[in-house]
């Protein structure tokens, strides 16, 4: 249970049965498939197929800190080596689906608005030409609650898997602290990874490229920051580069801060560096080369 913060999340996992038929998924319907856990007077215990693995945020600029990923199990080569495998999501497709969670908007934006900006985000993921994603969006349900990870922590959610990318809305900062100490004042969002385990609790590379396999991830936004569409804080920058820690990219760049005025400089300036540097709502090639690695050959790959 190695990792820099005491999370009590640490190899907290749900088990699949294994007689779950694979559903094709609906156009007009999201699919909730149900993964049932025990209770125990621990609380939610790993049991097997599925365990958060790691978590990559990203911080306010004039925080002085950055962004970086924490590792929630004690496996793999503390690099961003998890990603999707052909032929084992879960909706039986090897298209890339996403969810928008609008029953916990912004205290600033109405869910229809900040689920435009994130939409937009997906979309630019989407028209990279390298890669053919298949992407589409499951419709939000009203009054559904999504979150694997906020209903272990106490925060409300739901333990059913929705979609392969799961942006899973606004939480009070006191979530945030639980990812990094004070993480209320400086991460802005952040992305969880969810991995799929064996049936003794051990991660599993069933395609045997040295990566885990991811079975979903899910992103939350920090609702202590006042959000903005267009401005400062802007819901569509954060969400493209928290998408692409979704489609399975890690930071890029340096960031560093000058001593005479405290300013925080990137070298390049990318949607995918550690920390927010203003509104940035196209990617360049940086983001666009670390994408096609993953990305390209898929579903072949």
């Amino acid at each position: 249970m190695a990792g820099p913060v005491g999370l009590l999340l640490i190899a907290m996992a749900c088990e699949k049965e294994m007689d779950v038929q694979y559903l094709q998924p609906v156009d007009d319907s999201p699919i909730f498939m149900h993964l049932p856990v025990q209770d125990q007077s621990n609380g939610r215990r790993a049991t097997t197929r599925y365990a958060v693995f790691s978590a990559q945020y990203v911080t306010s600029g004039e925080s002085g800190q950055i962004g970086r990923t924490v590792y929630f199990k004690d496996v793999g080569s503390q690099q961003l080596t998890e990603d999707f495998v052909p032929g084992l999501s879960l909706d039986g497709t090897d298209n890339v689906s996403y969810y928008i969670d609008e029953t916990r908007p912004s205290e600033e934006l109405s869910a229809s608005i900040s689920s435009a900006a994130i939409s937009r985000a997906m979309q630019t993921w989407d028209g990279v030409s390298c890669s053919d994603l298949g992407m589409y969006r499951i419709p939000s349900q009203p009054g559904i609650a999504t979150g694997f990870v906020s209903e272990l922590l106490g925060f409300g959610g739901s333990l059913d898997y929705v979609a392969d990318v799961i942006h899973a809305g606004w939480l009070p900062g006191a979530f945030f602290d639980l990812i990094g100490p004070s993480g209320s004042t400086y991460i802005l969002g952040v992305t969880f990874t969810i991995i799929f385990t064996d049936d003794d609790g051990n991660p599993v590379d069933v395609d045997n490229n040295n990566k885990l396999d991811v079975a979903w991830r899910e992103i939350y936004y920090n609702d202590a920051f006042v959000w903005a569409d267009g401005a400062h804080y802007d819901v569509e920058t954060i969400a493209l580069h928290e998408a692409g820690h979704g489609l399975s990219q890690g930071h890029f760049g340096q960031a560093f801060s000058t001593d005479s005025n405290d300013k925080l400089h990137f070298a390049p300036r990318a949607v995918m560096n550690a920390a927010y540097s203003g509104i940035q709502t196209e990617i360049n090639e940086s983001d666009i080369g670390g994408h096609c690695s993953s990305w390209a050959s898929w579903p072949s790959n």
